[in-house]
C-alpha cells in the first residue's frame, strides 16, 4: 500500500501558524452540542415475530420406472414395499408434498402432507379394526409439537423415525430408490420425543411411541426408542434402539432392534456410508424370529452439479416375520444424480435385486390370476425431484 503525504501536508500548516498566530481567545467552559434523539425501532409485533420462523415447503417427485420383469400387475418390489418407483411402465407420481413448519422458540410445530405412490406404501400397515384407520392418516407425513429450552428439545405427535440411513425425500438420499433395510424398518412413528444436546458434536434422544411405524394403537403395548448420536467434520454416526410389543395381544411379540449407522467423508468429493441392523421379536408357539442386514454406500462428486452413487445391501429374514418370506434378500444400486439447479435433481438408476426365494412378480398369470413369481427383478428408473 502507497503511504499518503499527509504528515508533509500537515508540518506545512504548522509552519504557517507558527509565522502567522492567530489571537487567542479567553479560556471558559466548552460548549456542549444538544444531544441529537435516536430514532426506536418500533418492537416487532407478535404476527411479524411469528412469520419470521414461519417456513412454507413443497415439492414434486415423479418418476418413470421399467421393470425388466414385466409385472402383470404393474408394480415393482414386495408386498408392503415400494416407496419410490413402485409402479412398472409408467410415468408416475411418488410423492407430492406441502406443509409448513415454525421453528420452536420455545414453541413450534411442523406440519407436512403428502399424495403419491409412496404414500399408498407407507400407511399401508396402519391398523384397519380401530377408529383412526388408513383412510385417516393417508397423506400424513408429519404433524408434530415441539418445545426447545436449551439443550434440551421436545416433540410430540408424528414425526420422522430415529432409525435408518434413508429419509422418505428422495432429494435427500444418495440412490433414488430405498434399501430393503429403509423399507422393512419405520419411517415414521407415533409418540414423545426428547432429544438433548451434549456439545456441537454429540446427542441422545428418547422415544416413548405407539409402536413399529404405526399410528393408529394396534395393542395395549408402547414402545421405547433411544439414539445416541456423534455428528463431526467428516464423521457421523448413531446407534439406534427399538423395545416394544409387537403381538396382537400387546404382550406376546417382544421385538427388540439395533440399527447402526455411519458416514464418513473421505474427501471433499467422495463419502461412505455404512448401515447395520440387527432383530429378534418372540413369535407365539413358533420360538423367536430373527433377521439381521446390512449396506455399503458410496457417493462420488464428479462435478458442481453431477455425482454418482452405488449401494449394496443384504437383508436375512430367516424367519419371514419382517418380509413376508423366509428369504435372502440382496441388491445392488447404481444411481447418476444431476442438480442443473439449486432445487432441482435429476437422478438416473439402475437396480437388481435378487432373493432366496421366487418373491419378484413375473409378466405371465396362474390360476387364480395372480401374478407369476421370480427369484429377480432388473429395474431403470429415471425420477425428477423439486422441492423448495
Amino acid at each position: 500500500m502507497a503511504l499518503s503525504p499527509l504528515p508533509l501536508v500537515l508540518c506545512g500548516v504548522c509552519t504557517a501558524q507558527a509565522a502567522s498566530p492567530a489571537p487567542q481567545a479567553e479560556a471558559g467552559p466548552a460548549e456542549v452540542p444538544p444531544a441529537v434523539p435516536v430514532a426506536q425501532s418500533p418492537a416487532p409485533s407478535l404476527v411479524e415475530a411469528l412469520a419470521s420462523r414461519l417456513k412454507v415447503e413443497a415439492g414434486v417427485d415423479a418418476y418413470y420406472g421399467f421393470n425388466f420383469n414385466r409385472p402383470v400387475d404393474a408394480a415393482s418390489f414386495i408386498p408392503g414395499t415400494g416407496t419410490s418407483a413402485k409402479r412398472h411402465n409408467e410415468f408416475s407420481l411418488n410423492l407430492a408434498t406441502l406443509g409448513a413448519s415454525l421453528e420452536p422458540a420455545p414453541v413450534g410445530f411442523r406440519l407436512l402432507l403428502g399424495y403419491g405412490t409412496g404414500m399408498e406404501v407407507l400407511h399401508a400397515g396402519e391398523p384397519t379394526g380401530t377408529a383412526v384407520g388408513p383412510d385417516v392418516w393417508r397423506f400424513v407425513q408429519q404433524a408434530s409439537a415441539s418445545f426447545a429450552r436449551g439443550p434440551l428439545t421436545l416433540e410430540a405427535g408424528i414425526y420422522p423415525s430415529h432409525i435408518g440411513f434413508e429419509s422418505l425425500q428422495s432429494q435427500l438420499n444418495w440412490t433414488y430408490t430405498r434399501s430393503w433395510m429403509g423399507e422393512l424398518s419405520p419411517y415414521y412413528q407415533t409418540g414423545l420425543k426428547g432429544t438433548w444436546r451434549f456439545s456441537d458434536a454429540w446427542s441422545a434422544q428418547l422415544h416413548l411411541i405407539n409402536g413399529w411405524q404405526n399410528i393408529g394403537e394396534n395393542n395395549p403395548g408402547k414402545a421405547l426408542g433411544t439414539q445416541v448420536a456423534y455428528a463431526g467434520e467428516r464423521l457421523s454416526a448413531s446407534f439406534n434402539t427399538f423395545i416394544g410389543e409387537e403381538g396382537p395381544e400387546g404382550s406376546d411379540g417382544l421385538r427388540l432392534f439395533g440399527d447402526g449407522v455411519a458416514t464418513y467423508k473421505v474427501t471433499d468429493a467422495f463419502s461412505l456410508g455404512f448401515t447395520a441392523d440387527v432383530g429378534t421379536q418372540r413369535v407365539p408357539e413358533a420360538g423367536t424370529a430373527l433377521w439381521y442386514a446390512a449396506a455399503l454406500s458410496a457417493r462420488v462428486q464428479l462435478s458442481e452439479p453431477v455425482a454418482v452413487a452405488a449401494r449394496a445391501e443384504f437383508f436375512k429374514d430367516r424367519d419371514g416375520l419382517i418380509s413376508g418370506t423366509a428369504q435372502m434378500l440382496s441388491e445392488g444400486t447404481l444411481t447418476l444424480e444431476v442438480k442443473p439447479a439449486e432445487h432441482l435433481t435429476l437422478k438416473l438408476e439402475a437396480r437388481h435385486d435378487r432373493s432366496t426365494e421366487d418373491v419378484f412378480a413375473g409378466h405371465g398369470k396362474m390360476e387364480d390370476g395372480a401374478p407369476t413369481s421370480k427369484p429377480s427383478q432388473t429395474l431403470l428408473i429415471g425420477g425428477v425431484t423439486a422441492f423448495f
